[in-house]
């Protein structure tokens, strides 16, 4: 390989891919390539929503989108004032991908499947002539008097201006030629991940969700509420996926051992639960209290709780004592649980740190330490919370470096 082209991205992500058709098809004269180093593209995208993708959040107001990023929120203002969530489902809608808003804000196209987002992109990179070099990675990256030249195991490539959109890495390694071309890194943790609680009893409920649950972080001040999965490593779900997002550097200091608490009913307080279990008592005393709790919880779980407050499931309810009441209504309220360890998804992997934003202009995400460097998507210290909120930072900071880089004329030769 011996390339030349005016615009040559790295990294066939989400932000990658909207910033290498964009800047293509917004200056037309540019040669535009991106180079991805494993054998695929567009692996997040493929995999995000269960293979669904969710694209965005329906929240139209970027004051209000902002706070659903723990990293990059008090910037990212500007940028998505610029180019924000009713731009995305435009820019998408045009091309034949319309987007659905479902229950809980979350967004993803109308067809249910990721591969409509994937060849959307694809397609426009055929269409504007954008270069997709697989398999390939560069040792070297040198800046030049005219952009930059990158040497690897597959040639040489130069290109007077270059985007840096390799996603989120989890060892400090990765960003070092970063550093040394003057950028300070804010040190990587991992966001995103589930609480492990191994050889705990509540794992034997796989697969039991609840629609909402309120989950703590005591030690650091921090709770989330939303949907709550069990599998078989421990607790899942937006609720705790958010709430790793939140203290992700918290819980990385303390090497993932951590208590934290579940209240089963972030509707009720303690006392409330309290007295709605003695009106079941008082209605139901002859039948099974664990029939007719109607907490409106599976039924495996309440007999999971029954067992872990030492409750006899099948006493009737005349049989509940008081105490034993205000014993299940405390637990109902405030469970405890030790984690021990996370599990996060190798395709979804999210990263908190990366590329310092004060090293970038938020106009265009050029490097102020480095010209025509530019940067978009998780490679900067930028992550969000579940729900769409990773890929529109990445569709806004693409956009944005497209913009940039689109900005002058042509001066390379055809990309692969």
């Amino acid at each position: 390989m011996n390339l030349k082209v005016d615009v040559l991205v790295m990294g066939g992500g989400a932000a990658g891919f909207f910033a290498a058709v964009n800047a293509a098809r917004l200056n037309r004269g540019l040669r535009v390539a991106l180079v991805e180093k494993s054998s695929k593209v567009l692996s997040k995208v493929l995999v995000s929503g269960g293979g669904r993708c969710n694209v965005t959040h329906h929240c139209l107001e970027p004051g209000i989108l902002v706070g659903n990023y723990p990293r990059g929120g008090n910037v990212l203002r500007q940028v998505f004032a610029r180019w924000g969530t009713e731009d995305t489902i435009e820019w998408f809608s045009q091309r034949g991908v319309p987007l659905k808003t479902e229950a809980d804000g979350r967004m993803f196209p109308v067809t249910d499947r990721s591969e409509t987002v994937a060849r959307c992109l694809l397609t426009e990179a055929e269409k504007y002539g954008v270069g997709v070099l697989l398999n390939t990675h560069f040792e070297t990256i040198r800046a030049v008097e005219k952009g930059f030249v990158m040497e690897g195991p597959g040639g040489t490539a130069h290109c007077g201006k270059l985007l840096v959109a390799t996603g989120g890495h989890p060892k400090g390694e990765a960003y070092r030629w970063l550093e040394v071309l003057g950028h300070r890194i804010v040190p990587p943790v991992p966001s995103l991940f589930t609480f492990n609680l191994p050889q705990n009893p509540i794992t034997e409920l796989m697969g039991v969700s609840v629609p909402e649950a309120t989950v703590r972080l005591p030690a650091f001040k921090r709770s989330s509420t939303g949907p709550l999965l069990i599998t078989h490593w421990g607790l899942s779900g937006p609720a705790i996926l958010r709430l790793s997002a939140l203290a992700a550097r918290d819980l990385n200091a303390c090497q993932y051992r951590f208590d934290f608490s579940v209240q089963w009913l972030p509707a009720l307080h303690e006392d409330q639960i309290r007295e709605h279990l003695f009106k079941q008592q008082k209605a139901h005393g002859s039948a099974m209290a664990s029939g007719h709790l109607a907490l409106g919880l599976p039924a495996r779980l309440v007999r999971y709780l029954l067992d872990k407050a030492d409750l006899d499931s099948s006493k009737r309810w005349s049989e509940w004592s008081r105490k034993e009441v205000n014993r299940f209504a405390a637990l109902l309220a405030n469970d405890t649980y030790q984690a021990q360890g996370k599990t996060t998804f190798k395709e979804e992997f999210v990263t908190a740190g990366g590329v310092h934003l004060g090293d970038v202009n938020l106009t265009d995400m050029q490097s102020k330490r480095v010209p025509n460097l530019y940067f978009a998507g998780e490679v900067l210290d930028i992550d969000g919370v579940t729900g769409g909120f990773n890929f529109q930072a990445a569709w806004s900071t693409g956009w944005l470096a497209a913009q940039g880089m689109a900005g002058e004329g042509s001066t390379g030769e055809p990309a692969g």
